[in-house]
Order: C-alpha cells, then structure tokens, then sequence
C-alpha cells in the first residue's frame, strides 16, 4: 500500500515524498484510517515501529483542514506529552518535517533548560506543543499556557512515564484538557495502570497492536567494539581507513554529534555530509543522492533524518552511540543486508552504554561478535563522576 491510498492532503504527501516515504509501516496503515475518522485509539507499539508518524501525519491533516478564521489567535489544538526531551525533540522534529508544507506551527517545551525561550514561542501562538510532563504543568501553574482549546490529545509512552514516576503529572493534565476531545493513548505495554488510565479517558476506542520488531536479518554480520567515549571518533577513522567498506551509514543519537563527527573525519581526510533536521531539504536531498550515487562513501545521519534512507547496496552500518531503544537497533542495522546481500553491522560500546547493548542483545535474543584486537579497547571501566573540588577554607 502507498501512503495516497490513506487518503492524505496533498500537502502532506508532499512533504512525506520529500522524506522519501512511499509505504506505510503496519502501525501507520492500521492507525492513520482510525484517527482521521476522529476516534480514540489505544495503540500498543513500541519506539522503532513507525509510531510518531502514525499519529502525526492524521494529527496534522485533521488541523490543517479545519478552517480558522484569520483573525483568531493561533491556540493549542494538538497537545503531545511525552516522558523524555530526547522523545520530545524526535516528535517535534517529525511534526516539522511531516506537516512543512502545511501553515501550522509547532513548539516543543521540556524541563532542565532556561523556560525563557520555551515561553517566546508560547507567546507567539502554536497549534501543536510537544511537552514532558513536568514542564508543562509548571508553565500551567505560571498561566503561561493555555489548554483548553486543545482537540487531539495524545498520550505517547504511556508505560514508560508510568516507570518514571510521572503518572501524577499526567492525570493532572488530563484534568485540564477539555473532555470534549480526541484521545490517543500509544504504550510499547499494558500493566494494569495504564488499562486503568486507558479505561478512564478513551471513549469506544479503537485497539492496535504492533508486534515489536526483535528478529535481526540473518545475513547481517554483526561485531561489537568497546571504546572509550574519547577514543570513539579515533575508531571510527581506524576502521573507515579499510578499502572494503563500500559505504557506510553512521548513526549518532544527536544533530550536533552528527555534525562534529563529519569535521572529525574532514580532520583525517574522509569526505562525509551529515543529514538531520536542521539541514535544509535541499541539502539532505544533496547529500543522500550522492550516498546513493556512490559518489559519497560515508554520511552521518540521526534516527529521525534516516527513516526515509531506502538503499539496497548498503555495505555497513556502523552505530557511533548505540540508541536508547533496542528496536531503534534492529531498524538502523536492516538497512545493510537488504536484497538477499549480506552486510555488516559495527557498534561501537563505552562505559555508559553497557546497558543499552544489554537490551539490544535482550531483545534480538543473541550476543553481537566482539571484537577484543583493535587498537582503542576500553580502559575506563568505571561511569563517567563529576569531581567537584573541595572549597578551600578561608582564615579571618
């Protein structure tokens, strides 16, 4: 099935063309249909399934054919809360790429940083926010933010904020939104908390279950390097040296790691381009023709900007940070091995990460090729500690 069959707006094809989408994953096939009719939907799936797109793309075309008039002010009418910045950040940067074409405006708000400019854009007026549970209510409590206009309510993670301790937070924004609204409630589980809350706020809704991806491609050869953080980028020009590596997809967890490696392997004479969201289309588009082309080797790219990346003769993968989701793993390294050919997969693991790699291995149900000779083992065996010095005593 093509993504016209779902009966999408134009302008959203558009921009779904441009991210070079073509088919639907099951979640979006399954779910888009249903949340486009305007109802609540109970949806069991996990990170790496497609989610964010199968709730974005209807989220966005339902407000974008809502006629406004232009002299109202622009108000929340799509609120997305989600347990963590780096979710939040992936999801704002899907509604941005998904909905460009669009006139709509989104805002992303999250604890741990200055509220300043998170208040600027609320000024400003936005149509979609994004927000971790605890931030927004503090901007609530300030009356910096105004819910009641809002629509589409959509629960992502619902389990996981439950794990986080968050789920205090979220009845209390569930209290605030209007309850004439259409809810969406996304969790990868269903522990009798969140059937609970489920029962409580989704009114006759529809259920869609994904199974997780966990099985990996059995041509995929798969190694694993530890390193030191320090040591990673050093590695990676050891290894990319070898002339047998065709092309190479290198995956960071960040749009400013992406960048650095890319001035890394300029500093040791490899040519690479990175692609992430705050590239311009353009120039994503410049840089994944010539990586398909053959006429660039290496590109760098984060989980959000590669989802569009559908290239058959992809010799390596090579995962600079492990991500946080193991079934992001299985996503990422599937792009080598494509069309009955084999290809290679290279993690690299530091001291912080071993954790990560342990529910990878958990879930694919095997341990990945360790490789012990090579020339930047891991020697911090210990977690990174900030040392604080001690104020010196000052005599009267």
């Amino acid at each position: 099935m093509h993504f016209k069959k779902l009966n999408i707006i134009p302008e959203i094809l558009r921009a779904l063309e441009d991210e070079n989408y073509e088919k639907p994953t099951p979640i979006q096939e399954k779910a888009i249909p249903i949340i486009l009719s305007g109802r609540d939907l109970l949806g069991c799936a996990q990170t790496g399934t497609g989610k964010t797109a199968a709730f974005a793309i209807p989220t966005l075309q339902l407000l974008a054919e809502e006629k406004l008039s232009h002299k109202s002010r622009r108000n929340i009418r799509a609120l997305i809360v989600t347990p963590t910045r780096e979710l939040a950040l992936q999801i704002y940067e899907s509604f941005c790429s998904y909905g460009i074409y669009t006139k709509l405006k989104y805002g992303v708000i999250f604890g741990g940083v200055s509220q300043k400019p998170q208040e600027e854009i609320l000024k400003n007026g936005v149509d979609v926010l994004i927000a971790t549970p605890g931030r927004l209510n503090d901007l609530v409590n300030q009356k910096l933010i105004d819910l009641k206009h809002v629509q589409i309510f959509i629960l992502d993670e619902a389990d996981r904020m439950l794990d986080m301790g968050f789920i205090h937070d979220v009845k209390k924004i569930i209290s605030i939104v209007p309850e004439k609204k259409q809810t969406l409630l996304f969790s990868a589980t269903m522990p009798p908390d969140i059937e609970k809350l489920a029962h409580k706020i989704l009114k006759k809704p529809e259920k869609v279950t994904v199974t997780p991806v966990s099985s990996t491609v059995d041509t995929i050869q798969q190694f694993l390097y530890y390193v030191d953080k320090k040591n990673k980028k050093d590695l990676l020009v050891h290894i990319l040296k070898d002339k047998r590596i065709e092309s190479a997809l290198i995956f960071s967890r960040t749009k400013h790691g992406a960048d650095r490696i890319v001035r890394q392997l300029s500093k040791a004479k490899i040519t690479a381009q990175a692609i992430h969201g705050d590239k311009s289309q353009g120039a994503r588009q410049t840089a994944l023709k010539s990586f398909k082309d053959k006429s660039l080797r290496v590109l760098i790219a984060t989980d959000i900007a590669a989802r569009g990346i559908d290239i058959d003769e992809l010799s390596h993968v090579i995962n600079y940070d492990l991500p946080d989701a193991p079934e992001t793993y299985v996503h990422r390294i599937g792009r080598t091995g494509r069309a009955g050919l084999g290809g290679v997969a290279i993690s690299f693991c530091d001291f912080d990460e071993k954790s990560k790699l342990a529910d990878i291995e958990k879930l694919i149900k095997k341990h990945l090729n360790v490789v012990e000779e090579h020339p930047y083992p891991l020697m911090d065996n210990f977690p990174a500690v900030k040392i604080t010095q001690p104020r010196k005593k000052v005599l009267k």
